[in-house]
């Protein structure tokens, strides 16, 4: 029988085990040591939440799935019906193509077509990397089309320390910067962390916030990256996620709503831009015909 997320790359090196998905090219297990680093799920499940999985050629949400480019009124499907958005993109649950599988990284690809709402085709690349260092998720994307095309990426990790719930662990985010949102989860305006709950420059334990909220304005070490810590202080267990400079935002989301995993762990999303960039323009890659973006991200046990 196959496993209902395809077939299964599982990648050693370092201390550390990882399992990518055919499913999504999504990441389905990180260890370190035999400690779980994600909040994943099992082979014979499927992803729920968005859990380990690619957010292209958007992350996050657009309003009713509605946007303008190019001269164009384009309508994606409503993949959010709920709230009436289209949600996470195009590609969290096609068969992604197994390019090349060694013992220490794996490297699958998918090619985008122009469809109704999306009318560009772009080749898709994701490598997945493992060392001493942790993972390295690098994403890439191609645009094929003869005209250029709007594009922005994300992932969507639950990063894990233990059984949970996450109430007293502690979170650095070295953000300065909070998106606000409507009752659709959409962007309506941003506020300084500054004298608020959602101020996590410095550590400090999640309690009982209900977090689903991106962040920008964030704090970069030298080499451009920017990196968000948790970590349980009783069991002295940590985990990181960094990001390149390519990713200008930083959603925390604690599942509160989502049965089954509600504030068992923390989703900490690497996004290229926040919601509805589809519509504002804000942050939006636009790819010229045969040209090619690349990020990258990692996670790494402390």
């Amino acid at each position: 029988m196959l496993a209902p997320s395809g077939d299964q790359f599982e990648i050693v090196a370092g201390g550390y085990r990882a399992v990518v998905t055919e499913c999504g090219g999504g990441l389905r297990v990180l260890e370190h040591d035999g400690q779980a680093l994600v909040d994943g799920f099992a082979a014979d499940q499927m992803a729920t939440s968005g859990c380990g999985q690619l957010l292209v050629p958007w992350p996050n949400r657009i309003r009713d799935g509605e946007y303008a480019f190019g001269g164009r009124d384009l309508r994606l499907p409503l993949s959010e019906p709920a709230r009436h958005n289209a949600s996470h993109g195009l590609v969290r649950w096609t068969a992604w193509s197994l390019e090349e599988h060694t013992t220490r990284s794996v490297s699958l690809t998918y090619r985008l077509m122009a469809q109704s709402g999306y009318p560009w085709t772009l080749d898709l690349r994701v490598v997945y990397d493992l060392s001493a260092d942790g993972l390295t998720v690098t994403q890439s994307a191609t645009n094929l089309a003869g005209e250029p095309a709007p594009y922005a990426s994300g992932a969507h990790p639950y990063l894990t320390v233990g059984p949970g719930p996450v109430d007293g662990w502690e979170l650095t985010l070295p953000a300065a910067t909070r998106s606000l949102v409507d009752d659709r989860l959409l962007p309506v305006g941003v506020e300084p962390v500054d004298a608020t709950p959602y101020d996590f420059r410095i550590a400090r334990p999640l309690r009982d916030l209900a977090l689903d909220d991106a962040f920008t304005d964030l704090a970069r070490g030298e080499d451009g990256t920017a990196t968000v810590v948790l970590t349980d202080p009783r069991s002295g267990r940590g985990v990181a996620l960094w990001m390149d400079e390519r990713h200008r935002w930083a959603q925390a989301f604690t599942a509160d709503d989502v049965p089954g995993r509600e504030r068992r762990s923390l989703a900490v999303e690497p996004l290229t831009a926040r919601a509805d960039a589809f519509r504002s323009g804000e942050d939006l890659i636009v790819l010229a015909p045969g040209e090619d973006v690349s990020v990258s991200w990692g996670i790494r046990a402390l």
